[in-house]
């Protein structure tokens, strides 16, 4: 193995990175990682690159109060999320000019720690490990001792429901992923013009969810080589669950977040749809005439013995290997995300759901979603339900293989053909592209 630790770096996998470094390599990641120590005994002043919204007014608490007192200043600059930030902060972190803190999707994290983009703030965020349950931490330390960032928001899976069509309708909510397609079924001969929802190729995150709630595990490693899982059993159940619907024709197959798609929720021509926390903000847009007509249920399970969600979406705040004041931008990270205050106004100017346990509890979060008012236990329902997420599993190269899930599966829901096809060709795509990177793949 070479000893760089860039190239080690590059072998690190998403659950048994502990098993692939050892405890030496894990040390001398951290300590590479402690900058000029006379850069973290005086005054800080760092920048932070968000996209999340009214974080500037989140981060005034922090210069106003803690950061004064540690003579901490942070900026925030506001950007683009999603592919666009990791290319400028791996483009930024190449000219050794990125910022001291990013905020991060969970599923992008490997491909920033690959490119030895974050820092390893194990040592200096103390008992935030407490703060959080244990499948949201470990998306932030790829199952290893280091930590790579703080969690911040998270997005578990739930089942949305229209309450009075249901009623209507005669339907029961569905507890298990077999009653789910039993009550698409009997919808579709009561009223042959609606859907009881629909399967959207348009964002892997929602199929990416599913697949981790059947246990599937997308990115592991072997050894020292990256092994891809994508078309495995689980996934493929999913696949060929849904791939079924659809090709029996009880479900629609029309892209989410489209006007074709708003108007099927806001008139009850679908009644259902498998979403996420953040669900109450995209139906007041897009069915603004259905509020306080919906209710949420846990996601259904493939037998009745589980309990278990995916996460669809979420992000969380990480400290780069740029930044010449780690340990106070670690501070920050962990007071961002678990204190009280600044997790209540996050919740306040931004609509997150935030990643913290005790958070979810609080406060900001005694009352109902305006849209879902009439379940006043919308978030105490949200929070255990948050409790069963399962462990992810990600790689290095999630963009590759969502581009082409959003591709192969895209072809196969409109011509109503094969998933299983689909699958086998997101496998290939997102193993050869690992490969032409330069990734050690194991078969």
């Amino acid at each position: 193995m070479p000893n760089t630790k860039h190239s080690r770096l590059r072998r690190w996998g998403a659950t048994t990175v502990a098993a692939v470094l050892g405890a030496t390599a894990l040390a001398a990641c951290g300590s590479e990682d402690s900058k000029d120590s006379q850069a973290e005994s005086g005054p800080a002043s760092l920048t932070y690159w968000t996209w999340a919204p009214g974080m500037d007014k989140v981060v005034d608490l922090w210069n106003k109060g803690p950061g004064k007192e540690q003579q901490i200043t942070v900026t925030v600059k506001k950007q683009a999320s999603g592919d666009t930030l990791v290319t400028k902060i791996l483009t930024a972190h190449k000219a050794h000019k990125a910022p001291d803190l990013v905020q991060a999707e969970y599923q992008t994290l490997p491909t920033l720690v690959s490119n030895d983009a974050l820092a390893d703030i194990s040592g200096d965020v103390d008992d935030a490990k407490s703060k959080f349950a244990d499948g949201v931490w470990q998306q932030t330390t790829l199952g290893s001792d280091a930590v790579y960032a703080i969690p911040q928001d998270i997005g578990p899976m739930m089942f949305y429901y229209r309450e009075d069509l249901f009623k209507k309708y005669g339907l029961s909510v569905p507890t298990t992923w077999e009653q789910f397609a039993e009550t698409a079924r009997a919808l579709k001969k009561k009223a042959p013009d609606k859907a009881l929802t629909t399967f959207s190729a348009n964002d892997s995150g929602l199929f990416a969810g599913l697949a981790q709630q059947a246990g599937a595990k997308w990115w592991t490693t072997s050894g020292d080589k990256w092994k891809v899982g994508i078309d495995d059993a689980a996934t493929r159940k999913v696949a060929d669950f849904w791939g079924g619907l659809v090709k029996e024709g009880v479900i629609d197959n029309q892209p989410m977040y489209q006007p074709a798609w708003n108007k099927a929720l806001n008139t009850g021509k679908q009644i259902a749809w498998v979403s996420a926390v953040w669900a109450p903000g995209t139906l007041t847009t897009a069915a603004p005439d259905t509020k306080g007509k919906w209710a949420m249920a846990p996601l259904p399970q493939w037998s009745d013995s589980d309990d278990v969600t995916g996460s669809w979406g979420g992000s969380s705040t990480a400290v780069t290997t740029d930044s010449k004041h780690r340990v106070a931008a670690a501070k920050f990270a962990a007071w961002l995300n678990t204190d009280p205050k600044a997790v209540a106004a996050m919740a306040k100017e931004g609509g997150i759901y935030p990643a913290s346990t005790s958070a979810q509890l609080s406060d900001a979060f005694t009352q109902p979603p305006a849209f879902f008012s009439n379940q006043p236990d919308f978030y105490t329902k949200a929070s255990e339900i948050a409790k069963t997420t399962a462990p992810s599993a990600w790689g290095p190269n999630v963009n590759v293989a969502y581009t082409s899930f959003n591709d192969a599966f895209g072809a196969a829901a409109k011509n109503k053909s094969d998933f299983g096809a689909a699958l086998t060709t997101m496998q290939d795509t997102t193993v050869a592209d690992l490969k032409k990177q330069g990734f050690g793949v194991a078969q």
